[in-house]
């Protein structure tokens, strides 16, 4: 999952429930550091973030305190503070020194932990898998989107790629991707060489693809076809294999795993037969 770290900053207040100390950031959230008037929910106290602060006081990264707290985490990030003096410095605070992560309206989450004159404040956002839509339907929905992308042509970087075909669907292309997408879901890594050294040309020849030429996305953490099409569009060299000429079908799958960081992990294999 992605996380962000903050730089620790102490500050004072007296001793607060966790309660208040949500409500202080809360109202800094509300205001938006008092940069703008948007409008951002504010943050639920979530018990399971609460054990991630407390693990998180005992030395643990991040990564390994919501995990550790068995919280799912899509985004998260850490605050720490001392607590002896009073709220509206804990404001101005938070206001000054971590108004990107208060105010950011991708985190959704808070949980507090204190002890002694101190206190961890985690937020995060759950991750939530894809499973509410069937998987191959979820897939044909990335292809399509790729395909509208296609037929308008776009901008990828420095280099204009006019419209051009759109892709097939490919059944031994899709199996090749599945393939690759479990296997980083089940080894909790993102990239284009597989745990077993394996690249995208030699997986699309096991899956009984014959190529001339092949080339693969991949990405991890998205959960709708959206967020992933985006992704691979505002990615230069992702965008260039998606809008390529050069190939003409096309394999798309993704896996879940809830124990990995991302969550979600997606595979797009491009190829043109011989």
């Amino acid at each position: 999952m992605n996380r962000i770290i903050a730089t620790l900053v102490f500050v004072a207040l007296p001793a607060f429930a966790a309660a208040d100390v949500a409500d202080v950031v809360n109202s800094v959230r509300a205001a938006s550091c008092g940069k703008s008037s948007r409008d951002i929910e504010p943050l639920r106290l979530e018990p399971g973030l609460d054990n991630a602060a407390r693990r998180l006081a005992d030395g643990m990264s991040l990564r390994n305190a919501t995990a550790e707290a068995q919280y799912p985490a899509k985004l998260s990030a850490s605050i720490r503070v001392r607590t002896l003096q009073g709220e509206q410095d804990l404001a101005r605070t938070l206001q000054q020194r971590f108004c990107d992560i208060v105010a950011d309206p991708r985190l959704t989450e808070i949980g507090i932990y204190e002890h002694g004159a101190e206190a961890w404040i985690v937020l995060a956002t759950p991750f939530t898998p894809p499973d509410s839509v069937d998987p191959a339907e979820l897939n044909r929905q990335v292809l399509e989107l790729i395909n509208e992308a296609r037929e308008q042509g776009r901008r990828c970087g420095r280099k204009k790629f006019s419209a051009t075909v759109p892709l097939r669907a490919n059944a031994a292309l899709e199996q090749a991707a599945r393939t690759h997408a479990q296997d980083m879901a089940e080894n909790n890594f993102l990239g284009h060489e597989g745990s077993s050294g394996s690249l995208p040309g030699e997986r699309a020849n096991s899956a009984g693809y014959a190529w001339s030429s092949v080339g693969e996305n991949v990405a991890a953490g998205q959960t709708t076809a959206e967020e992933v099409v985006g992704t691979w569009l505002d990615s230069t060299g992702h965008c260039e294999n998606l809008m390529s000429p050069d190939y003409s079908e096309t394999g798309v799958a993704h896996a879940i795993s809830r124990s990995s960081d991302k969550g979600t992990y997606w595979v797009q294999i491009f190829g043109s037969p011989k």
